[in-house]
């Protein structure tokens, strides 16, 4: 009898061990190992540009031909770069904390307004409709003839802006009024939408391939990167890079998309539609989510998901004001700084006047590069990962 006890004990030990073999094996070969993943390989093409649109360019073309050779991105000899300092990552804004922005943490400002749904590993979906789809009179006017003030006819640059005849970038590093959290805001302005870029690693997609922010944003020459949704994490949802669709899963979380005009809209994913997307012009599309603002431009109220998401971390996500004006928030958590919950986020993007916003991947992933340094203070020292969001100048 004892004889067969241990032979039982010693089978369930063994099933053991060469179960969990196998489940490592499993993990090895699905999550770690790098491995092409089938792609959807389509397309989209860039809707015809209007007639004032295409004056507008022949105008940019006539101006950007009239500037002297450029360099690596493309500048002009005139320029008053800086040499970089490893003081940038303490000197990206000099200004006194009575001039910085005025957002407290403390969940004052806008009134919250709307009750979420959603729960799953990536904060689920925050609307129940479309967010950010509102028509406005701007609107009518293409991205190419807005915010003709905040580009210059050379490129000119200081320690964090940057300014071109079709790009504009100012980053700055902000504190909370109650000194809780620190946060760095890239404020953007872009005359063509191709100039916000993404990359991915290896410039493979597939999964288990990864990269360091900084290495994603030297290979594409970038004047500042943040990372992305870190898609190769998944198999679920929309993955659109560049004008191509790679992945269009079913998924509960939101979408992001941005399309060719220079729009940003916050999708539910069981509203997304690949068809809509070619017919419309996406440029980009992120699942991560959740949307950080209602259909109003409003801060949410509530976001149901697991308390691990929605506490204090690192974040990192995407604003948008309208056609040709952006902005990529890192904040920088579980250290001197706290990080943000999920409405604090929410309520940031609310007080900076954005009209959508949308949550990327964050924690240890949350990066920021800006001239070729790393800005920010990464949690754990920071980590590779799949994709990178970049902004660089015109290439096509």
């Amino acid at each position: 009898m004892q004889k067969n006890w241990k032979r039982i004990l010693w089978n369930i030990t063994l099933d053991l061990v060469l179960t969990g073999i196998a489940l490592c094996v499993f993990a090895l070969f699905h999550h770690v190992l790098p491995r092409e993943q089938e792609s959807v390989g389509i397309v989209i093409a860039r809707p015809t540009a209007t007639a004032t649109e295409s004056a507008v360019k022949a105008e940019t073309e006539e101006t950007k031909n009239s500037v002297p050779a450029t360099t690596d991105r493309a500048k002009p000899a005139e320029t008053t770069k800086p040499e970089p300092t490893e003081s940038t990552r303490k000197t990206i804004d000099a200004r006194p904390e009575s001039e910085k922005n005025s957002y407290n943490g403390s969940g004052r400002g806008r009134a919250r307004t709307r009750q979420t749904t959603g729960n799953s590993e990536k904060g689920g979906s925050a609307l129940s409709d479309v967010s950010g789809d509102a028509e406005t009179a701007a609107d009518s006017l293409p991205m190419s003839e807005k915010f003709a003030d905040k580009y210059t006819e050379t490129v000119t640059e200081t320690a964090n802006s940057y300014t071109s005849p079709n790009v504009s970038v100012t980053v700055t590093q902000k504190t909370t009024s109650d000194g809780r959290c620190t946060y760095y805001l890239a404020d953007i302005y872009l005359k063509d939408i191709t100039s916000l870029r993404a990359a991915l690693a290896n410039d493979t997609y597939g999964s288990g391939y990864r990269a360091e922010i900084t290495d994603m944003a030297a290979l594409n020459n970038a004047l500042l990167a943040v990372n992305g949704d870190y898609y190769g994490n998944t198999t679920e949802g929309v993955v659109i890079r560049n004008g191509v669709i790679y992945r269009a899963n079913e998924t509960d979380c939101d979408v992001c998309v941005i399309y060719y005009d220079g729009t940003m809209r916050v999708i539910p994913g069981s509203d997304f539609s690949v068809e809509d997307a070619i017919e419309d012009g996406a440029w980009q599309a992120w699942t991560f989510g959740p949307a950080l603002l209602d259909s109003d431009g409003n801060a949410i109220a509530r976001f149901d998901s697991t308390r691990r998401l929605v506490s204090a971390n690192p974040r990192t996500a995407i604003g948008y004001y309208e056609p040709g004006h952006y902005c990529l928030v890192v904040v920088d958590g579980r250290g001197e700084s706290e990080g943000m919950t999920m409405q604090e986020l929410s309520q940031l993007f609310a007080s900076l006047g954005c009209t959508a916003a949308y949550n990327l991947d964050g924690g240890n992933s949350s990066v920021m590069v800006w001239n070729g340094m790393v800005v920010n203070e990464p949690s754990g020292g920071g980590r590779a990962s799949s994709d990178a969001i970049l902004i660089t100048e015109v290439t096509e």
